[in-house]
This record gives C-alpha cells, sequence and structure tokens, in this order.
C-alpha cells in the first residue's frame, strides 16, 4: 500500500468525516511523516484537489453505484473519491496504479465485499468514463458550471443571478487557482525591505504587495515552521484584502480600540503595529482556544497592547459604553469571499445558514455601536461577497443609528484609494480574496 495515498484518504477522511479544516488535517498528517519534497507535493495536490471536488466526485460516483454516496461505508467513500481524482483529474497518475492503490487502501480499511466494490466502480469508471459526462445544452449552463468547478449548485446559482453568470465562472475559476501565500510585515519589528531581504536570504520568491505597504507576496518558500523570521515575529500571514481593514480603521498611538470578532487576530495584531504598540486593544471573541491563540501571535510579535477577553460580540456596547475611539466589526459570515484559501469550506456552507447571518451580524454591529465614543469610527468587514451580508447590513443599521455616518471608505485603503463609499473587493476583479469594508462614523 502506498504511503502518501493511505496518508491522503486519512486527510480527507478527518475532513469529511470529522469535520476537520483541511489545511489542519494536512499540516497535521504532513509532521507525522517522514516525505520526500516529492511526495509532499504529490499528496498535497491528492489531498486538497480530492477535497476541494468532493461534491463534483460524489455525483460522478453515483453515475456508477446503485445506492447514495452517504450509505458507503465513511472510508470506503474516501477510497472510492481520491481514486475518481485520480484517474479523471490527475493526468501523471495511471488510471491502472489509482486503482490498484486504492484496493489496496479498501484491504486496510474495508473487507473482502469492499474490497471487490470498489474494485469493481473504479474498473467501471475507466471502462466507461461517458457515464459521468456532465450535463451540458440548453438549461444545463449553472449546473455544469457547478460540477466543472467544484462547487455546490445552489452557490453558483446564487451567483449567476446576482452577479452574472461571466462573473460566477470567474469567481469559481478564482478559488480554484493555487492561493499565494501574503504576509504582513510586523513594522513593530522591520521594515519590508529589510523582511524581503532576509526573506530571501531564507531561500523564499518574494516580492512586494501592490495593496499594502506592509504587504509582502511569496511566490515560493520552504516549510514556514523552519523560517526563523516566522519564529522571530517579524511576520504574520495574512492576505492583502485583510490587510486593508485597519488602516480603514486608522488607530492611532495611545487610542482605545476594540476589535470585537477578532480571532485568529491578524487584524488585531495589524491594529496594534499601526499604533506603534502604544494604548491599548481589547480582542474578544467566543472561543478560549482562539484567544490563546492570539497572545501566542502577540508575544511572537512583540505587541503589549491586546487585552484578550472572552465575549460575546452582542455584549460589547454593555460592557464598553461610550468607552472606544475606534470599533472593528469583523463580523462572522459565509467566507464566500476565501474559498480558494479554504478548500473544504464550499461543501460545509448551506443556504439556509446563509440566510440567518444578516441578522446576528446587524446585532453584532448594533452592540459595538454603542461602545463607540461621540467622534469615534465604527468599521463593519466580512470575508464575503454576498451582498445581504454587506451593504445590506450597513444600511439597515444606518436607517435606525441617526448618530453614525457612513464615511468615504475607499478613500482610507492604503495604496489603491477608491471612490466608493463602501468597499467591496472582488476575487475576479482585484485579484485578492473577496472582502467587504464600510467606514462609518459617531457624530
Amino acid at each position: 500500500m502506498d504511503h502518501v495515498r493511505n496518508l491522503a484518504v486519512r486527510v480527507l477522511s478527518e475532513v469529511n468525516e470529522e469535520g476537520a479544516y483541511a489545511n489542519v488535517a494536512l499540516a497535521r498528517n504532513l509532521r507525522r511523516a517522514t516525505l520526500s519534497d516529492v511526495d509532499r507535493r504529490f499528496l498535497t495536490e491528492l489531498a486538497y484537489g480530492a477535497v476541494k471536488a468532493t461534491g463534483t466526485l460524489d455525483w460522478m460516483i453515483r453515475r456508477y453505484v446503485n445506492r447514495p454516496v452517504r450509505k458507503i461505508a465513511p472510508m470506503i467513500r474516501n477510497i472510492l473519491r481520491l481514486g475518481f481524482y485520480q484517474i479523471f483529474y490527475m493526468d501523471k497518475v495511471p488510471a491502472s496504479a489509482a486503482c490498484n492503490e486504492c484496493v489496496e487502501l479498501a484491504k486496510k480499511y474495508g473487507h473482502p465485499g469492499t474490497v471487490k466494490f470498489v474494485n469493481a466502480v473504479l474498473r467501471s469508471a475507466v471502462r466507461e468514463p461517458e457515464k459521468c459526462a456532465f450535463p451540458h445544452g440548453k438549461g444545463h449552463a449553472t449546473e455544469e458550471l457547478a460540477l466543472a468547478t467544484f462547487h455546490p449548485q445552489w452557490l453558483v446559482k446564487r451567483w449567476v443571478k446576482t452577479l452574472g453568470y461571466d462573473a460566477a465562472a470567474a469567481i469559481c475559476a478564482f478559488d480554484n487557482a493555487d492561493a499565494v501565500l501574503s504576509l504582513r510585515t510586523n513594522t513593530l519589528k522591520s521594515s519590508r525591505e529589510a523582511l524581503l531581504a532576509r526573506l530571501q536570504a531564507e531561500g523564499a520568491d518574494v516580492t512586494p504587495s501592490v495593496w499594502a505597504p506592509e504587504g509582502i507576496l511569496c511566490m515560493s518558500h520552504g516549510a514556514l515552521d523552519s523560517m526563523t523570521s516566522l519564529a522571530e515575529g517579524l511576520f504574520q500571514v495574512q492576505d492583502e484584502s485583510s490587510m486593508q481593514v485597519a488602516h480603514v480603521v486608522g488607530p492611532q498611538p495611545g487610542e482605545f480600540v476594540i476589535d470585537c470578532c477578532s480571532a485568529p487576530g491578524g487584524k488585531t495584531t495589524h491594529l496594534a503595529a499601526l499604533m506603534q504598540n502604544q494604548g491599548r486593544i481589547v480582542a474578544g471573541d467566543i472561543y478560549e482556544h482562539k484567544l490563546e491563540r492570539i497572545d501566542e501571535n502577540a508575544r511572537r510579535l512583540g505587541i503589549r497592547i491586546i487585552d484578550t477577553e472572552l465575549l460575546d460580540a452582542r455584549d460589547v456596547g454593555r460592557r464598553f459604553a461610550g468607552q472606544a475611539d475606534r470599533v472593528l466589526v469583523d463580523a462572522p459570515c459565509s467566507g464566500l469571499g476565501v474559498l480558494r484559501r479554504k478548500p473544504d469550506a464550499r461543501w460545509k456552507k448551506n443556504e439556509e445558514d446563509i440566510k440567518k447571518l444578516p441578522q446576528l451580524q446587524l446585532d453584532i454591529l448594533a452592540s459595538a455601536a454603542e461602545a463607540v465614543k461621540p467622534g469615534g469610527v465604527l468599521v463593519y468587514s466580512t470575508c464575503t461577497i454576498d451582498c445581504a451580508e454587506n451593504a445590506d447590513v450597513v444600511e439597515a443599521f444606518l436607517a435606525t443609528h441617526e448618530a453614525f455616518a457612513l464615511a468615504e471608505t475607499g478613500a482610507f485603503l492604503p495604496t489603491k484609494p477608491r471612490a466608493e463609499r463602501m468597499v467591496q473587493l472582488y476575487p475576479h476583479v482585484d485579484g485578492t480574496d473577496g472582502f467587504f469594508i464600510a467606514r462609518m462614523e459617531r457624530k
């Protein structure tokens, strides 16, 4: 049995059956194994690819079996997903190797009956690939796009309805592209120029970001854990779109700032850097283990002004009524703007859950507003491209909070200001993760 494929099916099982995040599950299995660089890349491609394509693979498998995929034993269905991904999407893997290795996996995780089942299904797929051809032609455009680009059909329909077919297709293509590692220079310890030189000396291929003055794009690199510049706190991993938020908040040294939904702390630590480590930031979250992560990052980055608090964002206004110079609400959201970085996320969402989010977001925003001083700033941001969670929430808030006025948010973007009252970054237009930001000021 091939060790790499065994690791891959374990990653799939952890993600699909145990609810693990794909990046966490992959990193955990990579740490446990001793693999060559070639095998590490193969495992990453295999695991991420099969996770990303889960819904499409299940649709394809269904063409060859006489029962719903969910009724197949969990480990066996993950072995089939792995096999189908290799047969149909990995040109360099011979079909015979894909079949044989999956049969070996079935021997490990199943019984003689499931071994025969896996062998028969995969051999049939190789012999009759036309059976899983995607629907095509008039009336099937959205379904074909969803299957071909590994996206849930309900989501593609939603994008086609709100943005148009061409934009939906472009977003789907962006989501499936490789995500470039984006780093934010910790300006408390280094300059971007010095960090660029340091990263190059560590063997990384880097270039300055055009979106943020602290930003660096890392085109290739070794294992992050082995980079001494990370251990020394010279940078934080953070996307270019996310780096816009702290600049829109615009905190000043000595101020009191609240970050309501702060985990995992990228924006919180960015706020601290812009404040030159002077003042106070309260970083709230409802999960204690996430607050511990913020504390760890703050220590590594040399930040002393962040106080983490176990706090429901809907209680921020009562807890800090009228005290804060600036409040950031980076609200819980559908995350539809960052699917490129989270290959499993697209299959863990549903339309009903998204319908519930705007009310929660509005409740948090209303509470946060109570914590803002007269003359203070309130910023609302999400990592989604869904208008119902973005502009609609802000407009609903402003309709009932006359003390707040919408600023020209786009004017506060650090390197690419634009004339927009509310900023919506689209992946297919801006080349960044999808992100929304609105800055409001209290009279």
